[in-house]
């Protein structure tokens, strides 16, 4: 994800053709989050931690494909880690090429203190729920990644980030090939509905800032799926309209989009994607009033 992407959203009225869909509304709770709380390293450096108390893991590789990070990422955590004292890395002895990592008494000091942290930062993301609540939605979110990474990953912002970062993975691979991402479903669909229009108003339109849409529609553009033509309306100004092949590759991305949404229902259980769909709107109240209207006359 790049900077521009991870500062992306904005306060604002959430586009209706959008908030139906799970993916997309944890994608907004996940920023919410991130912009609380700050290093996505410090949570990374909090998850292998706590997955390291109890049990020495034998594989670093292994770890980091159960909690979703990437191998060289992880590497760079690790020795973040060595040199502050909280993990010990050793080689196995069943497998030389291997490292056994351990958590150390400074490890385990460490992370006593972040867990007390990581229960008042969660509390203070979640407190428009209920304590029940805030379990129900910790369970329903822990169904959206593997069985294996399920008890490794505690607390509900990490619960959020993991299920984020897979669930844009799951649908990116769905359309791995055609040089489309998730992402680009939201401006393709509203040029669809209301093109030409301006990329400031596709910005607004998205609750997205003006350098996040830049660069959503520099890739849409370079793709040959949008073009710039100059706006009926204001002469001085580009809009922005979608191209034969932008409306044929609008079908392909949607139907990912469906098939995602279908995974997730299934991952999640009977009524589980109405639960969980219900409690991400609560959370996301706050900035963006009137979602949950919205999202009940979608569904009414």
């Amino acid at each position: 994800m790049t900077k521009t992407e991870a500062t992306a959203e904005i306060p604002g009225v959430l586009p209706d053709a959008l908030t139906d869909f799970i993916g997309y509304l944890l994608r907004r709770v996940f920023a919410r989050f991130s912009a609380a709380d700050g290093s996505e390293g410090d949570s990374r450096d909090f998850l292998i931690l706590d997955a390291l108390t109890g049990r020495d893991w034998e594989s670093q590789l292994d770890l980091a494909e159960r909690l979703g990070i990437n191998r060289t990422i992880m590497v760079g955590v690790i020795d973040r880690l060595e040199a502050r004292g909280e993990v010990q890395r050793t080689r196995n002895p069943g497998n030389r090429r291997q490292y056994v990592l351990s958590l150390t008494e400074e490890g385990r000091r460490a992370l006593a203190e972040r867990r007390r942290a990581v229960s008042e930062r969660d509390a203070r993301l979640t407190a428009v729920l209920s304590p029940e609540e805030t379990g129900r939605l910790d369970t329903l979110l822990a169904r959206l990644l593997p069985e294996e990474a399920q008890a490794l990953v505690q607390g509900s912002a990490y619960l959020v980030a993991q299920a984020h970062h897979r669930l844009r993975k799951l649908g990116d691979d769905k359309l791995a090939g055609t040089g489309l991402r998730v992402r680009h479903y939201g401006p393709l669909s509203a040029l669809a509905r209301s093109g030409p229009i301006a990329q400031q108003r596709l910005a607004d339109h998205l609750a997205i800032t003006g350098p996040a849409a830049s660069q959503l529609v520099d890739e849409l553009v370079k793709a040959g799926l949008v073009r710039r033509g100059r706006d009926p309306h204001d002469r001085r100004r580009y809009a922005l309209e979608l191209t034969e092949a932008g409306r044929a590759q609008l079908g392909v991305v949607a139907a990912a989009v469906d098939a995602l949404a279908e995974d997730i229902s299934a991952m999640l259980g009977p009524g589980g994607d109405t639960e969980l769909r219900g409690l991400l709107v609560r959370l996301l109240e706050p900035e963006h009033p009137g979602i949950a209207n919205s999202l009940s006359v979608q569904r009414g």
